[in-house]
This record gives structure tokens, C-alpha cells and sequence, in this order.
């Protein structure tokens, strides 16, 4: 079953290639038929996709390209000004991810499609330099094996569009690879640096690696060394490198994880466990649910594993051990305690399932195990055609499962079965591994084309690049004046993300670590959200347009609304530091923010005085409402979900513009008229006051004030954490970055630095040295154990005797050294 002329290292690598191309083939031909882009016209962004992944993608091409505002540290394009390291860590740090540079900008949306198609492609070819590591066996073998974990459910249904999760599954390999190198004492170098590449790259789904990895080295110790003392020793290894590995990838970890506790919390749910029917459904290809495991792996790959149990030729404590370990890795997915294990011990949001991934991983290896002692004979396929016919007959009570999965499901195990049984037989190799490739290819596109049609019917979708993008973009470009005031790409926006998307220094922001004083800031303000408070909007109001520095304003009709407006730094006069009102209208927070009266209260119920703007705050209303006179407006209040931003409805002209209501009027309404001509004279007093010579850098700001200047410095960017002002930790003004000023400042001087940059950076450096101090060590001894023996080593000292021959038997019969 092998190619004899050919080096091992060749049949790995020529494994490697042929599971990349199956990999690419099967995943291009599942988006094509479902007609998703880049083949067809329906949208592939769905959800976080769109709403996130893409645009920080654009993001990275414009740091690449150096033209974002802002670099590493800090990224003055979202949320009017937050911490960027956090972000790269979570969506950006892969190898992978540089590769959007080499893409025109507006083709950011096939970036992002190619690098998941290379990242799956990675996947597959890992796993076949790991299985011909672990053990010899039929390149072509492999190569199908490691096709078929790539293409498993999780990795086409799930994190086709979640592309840094993919990290994860060419991690799981890797960490294996490290652990067969601790089993057999190689590469400790190499090995921290795989895993500080693991983590760094998505330490999410690195953790659920690393977890499956550990479980897989157990085995892999238990069967192949005896004793207690060399088992721990090996496992000693493991956990060393993979100890130092994580301590290397401090720098970006660390940031993060402080970054995630002063996150705004998200959606906390309790786990439920999937009944066993819907569990065994989502073996077969074609199916789809989001609160369910995709087990589906390649039919060719599961009857290998039904069949291990079976399988004669292979040790019983091996069989034993290998079975027992895919079996408890599934049924750990349904217990609670073990389920919070895998996922950090907290369930998370969306998809409950995330480490369905490392279950494909060591079924693959599982199959391996059986191929690698030789085919299976009839008796054992047979007996895991069973299994597998039990496990479908268990999924018939599912309402997941699908005609097609079944039929696609059986035709694979007739033909998976038949091939393996067929290749027993020389002459008959190369068309039984022809189809077993072509089941394995059929099964996982229609199990990518099906997940598709699942997404689309039920998550949002958003918009490949186009005109619209586009002509915004050009737009945003035209109006900006930064850093003399910011550009708002505004409302209706085309993600949670625009300014990172298209441009400008908006307010919208939406990440895992949106921070929780920027939110409840701009909750306080007037804002809407998405994504129960980490997809924050932009507020359309020139009130708050006059506190955040936004001088244009991006319109739905795309144009562009200019106003002057106070610079990034303005100072408020001496006097206690304020506090916003709680959950109540915004009105009188803005007009405390921007330190003068603006609004007044409608002149009659639901009627504001002629000449002045009406603004409707109703943050649980979902329906449209205007002025009598004027256009509708769509408000979005769908608690806990969404909640509505504060709405212009226009300029009223007294009672012939009455508040109109086009649902059930929700019992947190108020109505607010704005007097332009009060904001003007407010603006004015701000810009007076403000400090000149201002000068803005990546991660840090500045600017001059008049000897004598007393008050409050107030920066407007949110008083999140890393900020350091005039030496010391930045205050707070009304959850804006502030510094306090005495006769004697002149120089106001704002770096930011992400918490627990500087400690990540000192572990990362002990650990590097610490590594270099055990290889150090282990070189010297080596060295030591290779150097030839000098003859004064040999002199018998004791009693005076003359030196000996090497190899001669010493007194007493023990040997000497030679």
C-alpha cells in the first residue's frame, strides 16, 4: 500500500499536498453550489463575518499599508478612540491574516474568503505530517484522513465563518506534534515555539487544542512507555514546553485577558444538552442547527474508526484506549462540568459547541490507529458498517436529519466500506483510493452548501464589497480632517464596524472587547446597540457631535454634514466632577458633557417650538415614528437584543409637527427640542478655551495650554483603561479621558498603553531565557555524554591498580566504560 522509492519525508509531504487540494476542492465546490460569493450572488458575511471579522481585516490592510489611524497599540477609527491590541489578539494575530495585504482593499471580502481557504488547507496538511509522525502507514492514507478533519461539520459549517477559529483546528495537530517530540525527547525549542504560535494566533480555540492534545499525548504515553517514573517524565516535557509556550505569547495574552474582564458583559446562558437523536444526526453530512455539534467527519474516516473495536491486527489495550478516548471526548460534550471545561469554564455565546473540532481530530487519528496495523478484514468493516447503521437508525428520531443526509450518508458507507475492503488488493489501489476521495469530496461539499442555506435562513447577512461601500468610502475620504476634527461614517451603517470598514473616526465599535465604560458612556449619551451592548452605534446628534470632535458626518443620501466643532481636547471650568443621571432620557447628560443648556422641553405634548429640532428617546421601541409633517423614521428596540439610539425626526414647525407614533407608544418615551442657536454658543465657548498646538500620535495626544489654565482637560475618547496623562493614571470626566489642570500646566501629554502590556512582556522574556538556560544545559551535557573517554578516566584509584583496557571487565565482573 506504500510507494517504496520514495523518502518518508517525501510521502508526508506529498500526503500534505494531496489533502490540501481535496481540502481546497471540497470546500470551493460546496460555496459554488450554494451559489455563495465569490461564485454567486447571495452574501457570504454572515453575522460576525460581516459584522466584525471583515472589517478588522480591512483594518490590518490598512495598518499593513499604513494608512489606519492609529497602529498596534490603539485605534483611534472605533469608538471614538480604544485599545487595538486586544483585537489583534482575538481576530488578526494569525500567521494567515497579513496575507489581506496582498489584495486590492475593496477586495478585502475575497481576502478574507482566501485566507479561510488556505487556513482550512493548512488544517489538512498538518494533520498529515501528525499522523505520519505518530506512525507509518500509506501516505495516500493519510492524506484522505487529514482531508477528512479539515472538512469536518465544525470546520465548513461553523468556522467557515468564524476564520480565526481555524487556527484552532491547525493547532490541534501541531500540539500533538509537540507532544509526540516530548514523548521522544526532540525539538524543546521548536516545540515552545509551535505553541506560542498556537496561542498567539487564537488563543481561544488553542485552549480547546490544547486540552485534546494533552488527551491525545496521555494515550499516546500509556501505550508506548512503560513505568511510572518515564511516563511522568514525558509528560513532565510536555507540560514544560507547552508551559513556556503560553508564557512566550504573554504579550499579546495577557492584554487580552485583562481586556475581556473590562469588557461590557454579554449574553450569560445556561447549557443545555442536545437529546442523543439530534447528536447522532449531525454525524451525517447535509445538516445544520447552530445549538448542535457538527460531528460530521468523512464516512471513509468513520468506518475506520467503528471498525478499530473490530480490528484483530491491533493491540486490544491499544484498541481499548483509542476507542475509549473518542468515545469519552463525545460524551463529554454532553455532561455540564466537563462542557465548561472545554470552553473556559463559561458557556459561551452563539454556538455552544466550539470544541467539536478536537472530537475530529482524534477520530482521525483514532482511524489511523487502525489503518497504520493494516487494512481492516471483512469481519471488522462489517462490524463498523454496523455500528454506524445503529448510530443513523438513532438519528431517524431527529428533525435535523435530512433526505439527503441519508442518502449521502448510506451511498458513502457502501462505497467507503467496499473501498477499504478492495484495497486489500494491489491492482486495485489506485480506484478505491479514488473513491474513497471522491465520497469524502461529494459528502463535505453538500455538507458546506447545506450549512450555508442553514445560515442564511437564519443570521443576519451583510453585503460583499460593492458600489455602496464604495461610494461611502470615497465620501468618508473627500470629508476628512483628521486629527483637526473626526468624520463619522453615522447611521444606517453596513456593519458594527463601518469605521474600521470604510474610514473615519466614528463612534461606532463592536468586538468581544467592547469596553464597559465606553458602552454605559454612550448608553448615557443616547446610543443604540446591537448585541445586548457590545455592537455600540454611532449617535446621530449634534450635541455629541460637538463633545466627540465629529466635524463631518456621513449622510444616508451620501452626503457629507459638516459643522465646526471643538477640538479633540477642551477644558471645563474648576468644580466637583459631575455624574450622569441614571437609565434616563440622554437630554440632560449631553447638556452636562458639553457643560450648557440646549434642549427644551416640547412647547405642547409631543410638540416641540417651531424652529427647534425634535429628538424622540424611546430605547424599547421598535416601529417607526415622525412628525407630523415629516418622513418616518425606524426605531430598533428589541430588549435585551437591541436597543434603540436616540432619533432626529427633523425640524418642527410648531403643532402642524406633532410626535406621531406608528405602533403602541412605549412607556419610555421622552421628546426633547434642541436649540441650535444655544449649541452654537456653546461650541463657540469650547473652541475659546481649547488648547492649541495639538498634536496626535498612534497610541498618544498633545497639546499646549495657556499659563494660568484651571479646570479640567477632557479628551474626547473614553476613559478606558491604559491610559497615562502628565506621568500619572488618567482621570475620568463623564467616562471621558481627563486630566486636571493647575496654574503651572502648560503641556498636556496622553500615551496610551494596554494593561498588562509590560508584565506579558517580562514573563514572555523570563520564559525565553529560561528556555535558553535548559537548552544551554542539555547542549552541555551532550556534549559531555558524546566527548571520548581520556585514559586517567579509567584508572582503577583505589588500591593503586594499573589502568585497563576499554571494554575489559573491571573486578568483580562489572564492566567498564567504553
Amino acid at each position: 500500500m506504500s510507494t517504496p522509492h520514495r523518502s518518508p519525508r517525501r510521502r508526508s509531504l506529498s500526503g500534505s499536498a494531496l489533502a490540501a487540494l481535496i481540502t481546497v476542492v471540497a470546500v470551493c465546490t460546496g460555496d459554488a453550489v450554494a451559489r455563495v460569493f465569490p461564485y454567486g450572488h447571495r452574501h457570504r458575511s454572515i453575522n460576525d463575518l460581516g459584522n466584525q471579522f471583515v472589517p478588522f481585516h480591512a483594518h490590518l490592510w490598512d495598518l499593513l499599508h499604513g494608512r489606519a489611524q492609529g497602529g498596534l497599540l490603539f485605534n483611534w477609527q472605533s469608538g471614538y478612540g480604544t485599545s487595538f491590541l486586544p483585537d489583534f489578539g482575538t481576530y488578526l494575530s494569525s500567521p494567515f491574516a497579513v496575507l489581506v495585504a496582498l489584495f486590492p482593499r475593496e477586495d478585502v471580502d475575497l481576502a478574507v474568503y482566501a485566507v479561510t481557504v488556505l487556513k482550512t488547507a493548512a488544517a489538512a496538511a498538518a494533520m498529515v505530517w501528525l499522523l505520519r509522525t505518530q506512525r507509518r502507514g500509506p501516505w495516500w492514507a493519510a492524506a484522505l484522513l487529514g482531508a477528512s478533519y479539515a472538512l469536518c461539520g465544525w470546520s465548513v459549517i461553523e468556522a467557515s465563518y468564524n476564520p480565526m477559529w481555524l487556527d484552532g483546528l491547525i493547532a490541534f495537530p501541531l500540539l500533538c506534534l509537540t507532544g509526540e517530540w516530548a514523548l521522544r525527547g526532540r525539538r524543546p525549542a521548536a516545540a515552545v515555539l509551535v505553541v506560542a504560535l498556537c496561542w498567539t494566533a487564537n488563543f481561544y480555540t488553542a485552549y480547546m487544542a490544547t486540552l485534546g492534545a494533552a488527551l491525545v499525548l496521555l494515550v499516546r504515553v500509556v501505550l508506548a512507555r512503560e513505568g511510572v517514573r518515564e511516563r511522568a517524565r514525558v509528560l513532565g516535557r510536555g507540560a514544560a514546553t507547552t508551559l513556556l509556550g503560553i508564557a512566550v505569547s504573554a504579550p499579546v495574552l495577557v492584554p487580552l485577558f485583562l481586556s475581556s474582564k473590562q469588557a461590557y458583559p454579554g449574553w450569560t446562558r445556561q447549557f443545555r444538552p442536545v437529546p442523543w437523536p439530534d447528536l447522532f444526526a449531525r454525524i451525517l453530512p447535509a445538516t445544520y442547527s447552530f445549538s448542535s455539534p457538527a460531528l460530521f467527519v468523512g464516512t471513509g474516516t468513520l468506518v475506520l474508526v467503528a471498525a478499530l473495536p473490530f480490528h484483530g491486527a491491533v493491540p486490544a489495550r491499544t484498541r481499548l484506549w483509542w476507542t475509549g478516548l473518542t468515545a469519552a471526548v463525545l460524551v463529554s460534550f454532553q455532561w455540564t462540568p466537563t462542557h465548561l471545561a472545554w470552553h473556559v469554564f463559561a458557556t459561551p455565546n452563539g454556538s455552544p459547541y466550539r470544541q467539536t473540532f478536537v472530537l475530529a481530530g482524534v477520530a482521525v487519528i483514532a482511524a489511523w490507529t487502525a489503518l497504520a496495523a493494516g487494512l481492516p478484514g471483512p469481519r471488522a468493516l462489517a462490524a463498523g458498517a454496523a455500528v454506524l447503521a445503529a448510530a443513523a437508525l438513532a438519528a431517524s428520531g431527529s428533525t435535523l436529519a435530512t433526505s439527503w443526509g441519508f442518502a449521502l450518508f448510506g451511498g458513502g458507507l457502501l462505497l467507503a466500506g467496499t473501498a477499504w475492503w478492495c484495497l486489500r488488493h494491489r491492482r486495485l489501489l489506485l480506484p478505491a483510493a479514488g473513491v474513497l476521495a471522491l465520497v469524502l469530496a461529494g459528502q463535505a461539499a453538500a455538507t458546506t452548501a447545506y450549512g450555508h442555506k442553514g445560515k442564511l435562513a437564519g443570521l443576519d447577512d451583510y453585503p460583499s464589497w460593492g458600489t455602496a461601500h464604495s461610494a461611502r468610502s470615497a465620501a468618508l475620504a473627500g470629508a476628512d480632517g483628521w486629527p483637526a476634527y473626526r468624520t463619522d461614517p453615522s447611521r444606517p451603517a453596513l456593519s458594527g464596524n463601518d469605521p474600521l470598514l470604510l474610514g473615519g473616526e466614528g463612534g461606532a465599535y463592536y468586538s468581544s472587547h467592547t469596553p464597559d465604560v465606553f458602552t454605559r458612556t454612550m448608553v448615557a449619551l443616547g446610543a443604540g446597540w446591537t448585541s445586548r451592548g457590545r455592537n455600540v452605534q454611532s449617535i446621530d446628534n449634534p450635541v455629541t457631535d460637538a463633545v466627540f470632535a465629529v466635524g463631518a458626518r456621513l449622510r444616508p443620501d451620501g452626503t457629507v454634514a459638516r459643522a465646526q466643532v471643538p477640538p479633540l481636547i477642551t477644558v471645563r471650568p474648576p468644580g466637583p466632577a459631575p455624574s450622569y443621571a441614571a437609565d434616563g432620557p440622554p437630554f440632560a447628560n449631553q447638556e452636562l458633557l458639553l457643560g450648557a443648556p440646549v434642549y427644551e422641553d416640547p412647547v405642547a405634548p409631543g410638540v416641540c417650538r417651531a424652529g427647534t429640532e425634535a429628538y424622540l428617546w424611546a430605547p424599547e421601541y421598535n416601529a417607526t415614528a415622525h412628525l407630523a409633517d415629516g418622513p418616518a423614521f425606524r426605531l430598533n428596540g428589541n430588549a435585551p437584543r437591541n436597543r434603540a439610539a436616540l432619533q432626529p425626526l427633523g425640524v418642527s414647525r410648531g403643532t402642524t409637527s406633532a410626535l406621531v407614533l406608528d405602533a403602541t407608544a412605549p412607556p419610555r418615551r421622552t421628546l426633547s427640542c434642541l436649540d441650535r442657536g444655544r449649541l452654537d454658543a456653546a461650541v463657540a465657548r469650547l473652541r475659546a478655551t481649547a488648547p492649541t498646538s495639538l498634536r496626535v500620535g498612534s497610541s498618544g495626544i498633545s497639546a499646549t495650554v495657556p499659563a494660568g489654565t484651571t479646570g479640567t482637560a477632557v479628551l474626547s475618547s473614553p476613559a478606558i483603561a491604559g491610559w497615562t496623562c502628565n506621568g500619572r493614571p488618567a482621570a475620568g470626566y463623564l467616562g471621558l479621558v481627563s486630566v486636571p489642570l493647575t496654574p503651572g500646566t502648560t503641556t498636556i501629554s496622553c500615551t496610551f498603553r494596554p494593561p498588562g502590556l509590560l508584565p506579558g512582556t517580562a514573563v514572555a522574556a523570563a520564559a525565553l531565557l529560561l528556555l535558553g538556560a535548559l537548552l544551554a544545559v542539555q547542549r552541555r551535557r551532550g556534549a559531555r555524554a558524546a566527548r571520548p573517554a581520556r585514559p586517567d578516566e579509567h584508572a582503577l584509584s583505589a588500591q593503586g591498580a594499573a589502568p585497563r583496557a576499554p571494554g575489559r571487565a573491571a573486578p568483580g565482573g562489572v564492566s567498564g566504560p567504553g
